[in-house]
């Protein structure tokens, strides 16, 4: 890979211990992806939650802590993906102290390497979202997906070492969706029926996610009578992203690239459109399906709730109360909590049983011993890319739209 002066500064030790391990590590990355130089970045997301880092990844964190600060301070605004515990809730969820411990030290290393403790998987709707032609290094699947289709931004799905390596050294290896080839569209659905739903977005998102079901497939939609709002792109990227693996998604006319048909697929012959139903969302649902079910647990997450959803939970919750026998859990970001508490929402929400916390994604807050703690096995979500992940943790997981999953939660039972 060809280096320029700094980077070459940086590899040798001259900036400091901790960007020389950056570059290293960016130059494995580098090497196996063949790419050929790096490409400055203006933001880094960084994944690194203490159920994923465990004991030793949080020692080996507070290593880069412990250097001098001049050589362990970010080069570029990095921030957060959620955390695994939120310290206003946590007891209420039976995680335990020794989790509450991990992620207070976890914490204080990163605010030593100067990250910015943003905690959310919606940095596009909540921190600063990056412009067309920008290049990230994101982490969080959810957030590089959105960023590349809706905004035009330039991020690979980048590990958690790999994000902290390009805050601190300010760049990343200039591969997969930073070049112009890998932006084509490639495979072409005609959706011929309009999601009304945010669970109906995120159904779309799973049937097209396993149509394609490659890092390097980019899918093109047409046949959408409206665009979708940010909520809408939001749940639908996030399920494309987990069913599919999916970076990139194009909507002409709506998202940045796609000015047009013709330009979704960069001037290349427009493929023959696979046909998506009606049918087709109603039997994803039906792979789900659990009615009559006791339900143990409610889960409003991944990605995030918005401002808008909280106040739609909160108009679906207000006077009503959630069955003893189900427990329900909004997952927002620390902005969108304030705002929702200064506004009165999440009083409406918590008065019904709810509990509204900061900072965290249930899929990342140790969901398993959540689960044998509390005796929880049938969740239920408006989340299609949690039903895809949380069954891994021992979960029996349904998908059903934000005002069934209320109703459901108040009667204790699958409606």
């Amino acid at each position: 890979m060809r280096l320029d002066d700094e980077e070459k500064a940086m590899l040798a030790g001259e900036l400091g211990r901790a960007r020389q391990w950056a570059i290293e590590h960016q130059l494995a990355v580098g090497h196996f992806f063949d790419a050929a130089d790096f490409v400055r970045v203006g933001q880094a997301h960084v994944m690194a939650d203490t159920e994923s880092l465990g004991a030793s990844g949080v020692v080996w964190l507070e290593g880069l802590a412990a250097l001098p600060s001049a050589e362990r301070r970010v080069m570029v605004p990095t921030i957060t993906d959620p955390r695994g515990l939120d310290f206003a809730s946590y007891k209420r969820l039976k995680q335990t102290e020794a989790m509450a411990d991990l992620e207070a030290r976890t914490i204080a290393a990163f605010e030593a390497l100067g990250v910015l403790m943003t905690n959310t998987c919606i940095n596009y709707q909540t921190v600063l979202p990056p412009v067309r032609g920008e290049h990230m290094a994101f982490g969080d699947t959810g957030v590089v997906i959105y960023c590349n289709s809706v905004l035009g931004a330039r991020s690979n799905f980048e590990g958690g070492p790999s994000a902290l390596a390009a805050g601190l050294s300010g760049r990343t290896p200039r591969y997969g969706y930073h070049l112009d080839v890998h932006r084509a569209g490639s495979k072409h659905f005609a959706v011929r029926t309009r999601p009304r739903d945010l669970a109906d977005w995120g159904a779309l998102g799973g049937i097209v996610g396993l149509s394609c079901n490659s890092y390097w497939e980019v899918p093109v939609l047409t046949g959408l009578a409206t665009p979708p709002n940010s909520d809408e792109l939001k749940h639908f990227g996030a399920a494309l992203a987990s069913f599919g693996s999916v970076a990139l998604f194009h909507i002409p006319e709506v998202t940045a690239e796609a000015t047009s048909l013709a330009a979704a697929f960069a001037g290349r012959t427009v493929p023959a459109a696979l046909s998506i139903e009606q049918a087709h969302i109603e039997a994803f649902y039906a792979g789900y399906a659990a009615q009559g079910d006791k339900v143990d647990v409610v889960v409003f997450a991944a990605p995030q709730l918005s401002l808008l959803e909280l106040r739609q939970l909160a108009d679906l919750l207000a006077g009503r109360h959630i069955s003893p026998e189900t427990t329900l859990i909004v997952a927002t970001s620390p902005e969108i909590k304030f705002a929702a508490d200064r506004m009165g929402l999440t009083p409406i929400i918590e008065a019904a049983g709810g509990i509204v916390t900061a900072g965290i994604c249930f899929y990342q807050s140790y969901a398993r011993e959540m689960a044998e703690a509390n005796g929880w096995r049938r969740l239920l979500t408006n989340s299609a890319k949690l039903v895809n992940i949380i069954g891994g943790y021992g979960y029996q997981p349904t998908l059903a739209s934000m005002e069934r999953c209320v109703d459901s939660a108040v009667a204790g039972r699958i409606l």
